[in-house]
């Protein structure tokens, strides 16, 4: 490893959230009875003509411009010729000379700074169908409910170096694709799969080694232990005298090893020629700036403004951009209280675990962001403490979410009492239970503080102000 230097390209497959399919009015949800979603023109029966799904074009666009792409205007489909079990056709619909986006990069953090990884194209293409040799002893089984399905493949440039950096690009794909609505971004359901090409060289040298392409990956850690055997597996043969194939190999995720499928298949293999059925689509500038007006926030654009404007770490806005419903509820959030890092610790905090204790997503959380801001202003306000708050008052608030906080808490009796004659006469009582631990306070134990304090929340029933009575108990120890 301390020789050779890894280069890898990801190839990514996006199925669209399209409601048909890329050339046919074919219903393209997820989960139907098998071979229920498909019709003559799923199948290419003789005399069937595709059309082109307005939907993906647009979709395509949004991603192009998401990554700094060029749009092409004049885009022609092309057959790309395969003989699988699962595609009908015994042809793909894609693009060969005319990819929709060319240029553009993504960028994304690693644990060595910032890096952006550049876009070779992306093109619209169908998917093919779903062949399951687990299902039957003996044979295999096809289900044609995926073929046609709308894809864009994204291939970068060969510019990763380490299976960190790819499971980084990878991982800022997928968010991306969710923050524009084009993809859930699901590896384990199929809805969006990496292939990735690896090959290695001396370190320092500008000539690519012998390049392999590793299938079947379905999460990202996968990726990344295919990516890792593959190096460690060239490395080793080109070091044992070895020569390395062109191939395209599978990976075994019970064992994380790669095994050899078949010789990799090069352009002339596939008699790619233009697709006689499908028109050219033009992409005029008028559409590309509509679809550029429509898009949402983008997840650099809103960690900028937490950042900077809301005055938040980056750990904290890197945490909350991770999930575009609850970047988008915090930002809203933050135009009704003024108290951003304790919005933030909300969001990162009792809402995320009420979330995941529930299995449920953020647009199935019952407060509106104007009754959590409510929540956090009666903190502010010394009303009620953040424990008191989290623990006894948010509890009940989602289970009754029209309800206001502060009726909660002052129907419970929860509300902070402040008056310093009655907090007084708590830590009085407190400091005298225990004579010695005031001494042992004295003698440079300040982390006793925290039993004195437990003591006073115990004999205030939790309506001490922790704060004010943080601040007490410190000057009753000193002048105890």
């Amino acid at each position: 490893m301390t020789t050779y230097e890894p280069v890898i390209g990801l190839e990514i497959h996006i199925q669209l959230l399209t409601q048909s399919k890329a050339y046919s009015s074919d219903s393209a949800s997820y989960g139907a009875h098998p071979n229920s979603n498909i019709s003559a023109i799923t199948l290419g029966h003789p005399g069937t003509l595709p059309r082109v799904n307005k939907r993906s074009i647009e979709f395509a666009v949004k991603l192009g411009l998401a990554c700094g792409c060029e749009i092409r205007r004049e885009n022609q489909f092309a057959r790309k010729n395969y003989f699988y079990a699962d595609l009908p056709k015994g042809y793909q619909i894609t693009q060969d000379k005319t990819p929709i986006c060319t240029g553009g990069s993504v960028k994304f953090k690693t644990a060595e700074g910032e890096k952006r990884i550049n876009i070779t194209r992306i093109h619209l293409e169908e998917d093919a169908g779903k062949s399951m040799h687990d299902q039957d002893p003996y044979d295999s089984l096809i289900d044609l409910n995926r073929a046609g399905v709308a894809l864009l493949e994204m291939v970068s440039e060969p510019e990763i170096r380490s299976s960190e950096e790819a499971g980084a690009y990878l991982t800022e794909v997928r968010k991306l694709v969710r923050y524009l609505d084009i993809c859930d971004g699901n590896l384990e359901e199929g809805s969006m799969r990496c292939d990735a090409n690896i090959s290695v060289r001396p370190k320092g040298s500008t000539t690519f080694g012998t390049k392999v392409e590793v299938k079947n990956m379905n999460s990202i850690r996968n990726v990344q232990r295919a990516i890792e055997f593959e190096i460690k597996r060239q490395i080793e043969a080109i070091e044992a005298g070895e020569a390395l194939t062109q191939e395209t190999r599978s990976f075994d995720a019970v064992n994380g090893s790669t095994f050899s499928l078949r010789s990799k298949e090069a352009a002339n293999d596939y008699r790619y020629f233009p697709e006689p059925d499908l028109n050219p689509v033009l992409v005029e500038q008028d559409y590309i700036e509509r679809v550029r007006s429509a898009m949402p926030e983008l997840p650099d654009s809103l960690f900028e403004r937490f950042t900077k404007t809301y005055g938040l770490s980056e750990y904290d806005a890197g945490v909350l951009i991770e999930n575009k419903l609850i970047a988008l509820y915090y930002n809203t959030l933050c135009t009704l209280t003024g108290n951003y890092k304790a919005a933030a610790n909300w969001m990162n905090g009792p809402v995320k675990s009420w979330l995941n204790e529930n299995g449920l997503e953020l647009d199935e959380f019952p407060l509106k962001p104007s009754t959590l801001a409510e929540l956090i202003q009666i903190i502010d306000q010394g009303k009620i403490s953040f424990s008191t708050a989290s623990q006894r008052v948010f509890p009940i608030l989602v289970q009754n979410p029209d309800k206001k906080s502060i009726d909660i808490a002052q129907e419970n009796n929860w509300i902070q009492d402040n008056n310093a004659d009655e907090l007084n006469a708590w830590i009085a009582e407190a400091i005298a239970r225990y004579p010695d631990k005031v001494q042992e306070y004295k003698s440079g134990k300040t982390g006793l503080v925290g039993l004195f304090m437990g003591e006073v929340m115990k004999l205030s029933k939790g309506k001490a102000d922790p704060k004010i009575a943080n601040q007490l108990v410190q000057k009753a120890l000193e002048n105890a």
